[in-house]
């Protein structure tokens, strides 16, 4: 079989993502999304340059490039990354994002997280950035007199769960890694979010996506795993899928599972 090309651009990452429609940045074992990671660097590839005795003394060229497309894929509004469905952290292309959104069941407005129930920390982070241009953590805290990092995290990554946040590139910083920039979700992608569709169709879409990425067969636990469902939520769902013909179905060993 003739090797698969690997990504060598950031256009090809943002193909990628588009095609696969959800991935993650780079494997996780419980998850059946495909991975940036893997398509640039190759199942073997190393994240570091080493020394003689095997000492890490920086990025492959080949990390090197996913860690910094991470970032600019959302940058330039090309994926949007966060980790919106669960802790990992995720890419997802823009043709699902109206699906996603609209089970937030909001309209779109950049200030339409005020008709939510936050913590207080959490609205005030959501504020702080509606009245500024995305910021970063560091920024965040500044502009709110704390000097908690990680309640300010906390509250963040609670915030793009419920897609109210998400990232919007990195800053360079002083000492340390870039820092990533939060922007209001519906701030950032409103273009996308003007139409949103029923919920029923947004879920039965954002599980197609996942069981067509997936590299093998999909069971419930999978997708419910990927988005951040509950089992049997996404048994329903894939159950409604298999009756309009979307996805096929089989049972092995008293296991569903289902295929595009």
């Amino acid at each position: 079989m003739r090797p698969r090309r690997r990504i060598r651009s950031l256009e090809e990452a943002a193909a990628f993502v588009d095609h696969v429609g959800i991935a993650v940045v780079w494997g996780q074992a419980d998850l059946v999304l495909p991975s940036l990671w893997s398509e640039i660097g190759g199942p073997d590839a190393d994240w570091a340059i080493r020394d003689e005795n095997g000492k890490p003394t920086g990025f492959s060229p080949e990390f090197d490039r996913l860690w910094r497309w991470k970032d600019e894929l959302p940058e330039r509004r090309l994926a949007c990354a966060g980790k919106h469905f669960r802790s990992a952290a995720l890419l997802v292309a823009p043709r699902l994002l109206a699906a996603a959104y609209a089970l937030t069941r909001r309209a779109g407005a950049a200030d339409d997280f005020r008709e939510d129930e936050l913590e207080p920390l959490e609205r005030e982070v959501a504020e702080a950035v509606l009245e500024n241009e995305p910021l970063t953590g560091r920024e965040i805290r500044r502009l709110l007199g704390t000097s908690d990092r990680k309640a300010v995290d906390r509250a963040v990554s609670r915030l793009q769960r419920r897609l109210v946040l998400t990232n919007a590139g990195a800053a360079e910083q002083s000492q340390g890694w870039r820092a990533i920039r939060q922007d209001l979700f519906a701030r950032r992608w409103r273009r996308l979010l003007r139409r949103l569709p029923a919920e029923d169709e947004a879920r039965r879409e954002l599980a197609l996506a996942v069981v067509a990425a997936a590299t093998d067969e999909a069971s419930a636990a999978d997708v419910a795993a990927a988005l951040g469902w509950r089992r049997k939520l996404a048994e329903s769902v894939l159950t409604d899928l298999t009756a309009a013909g979307r996805v096929g179905a089989r049972e092995e060993d008293g296991l569903q599972l289902w295929s595009t």
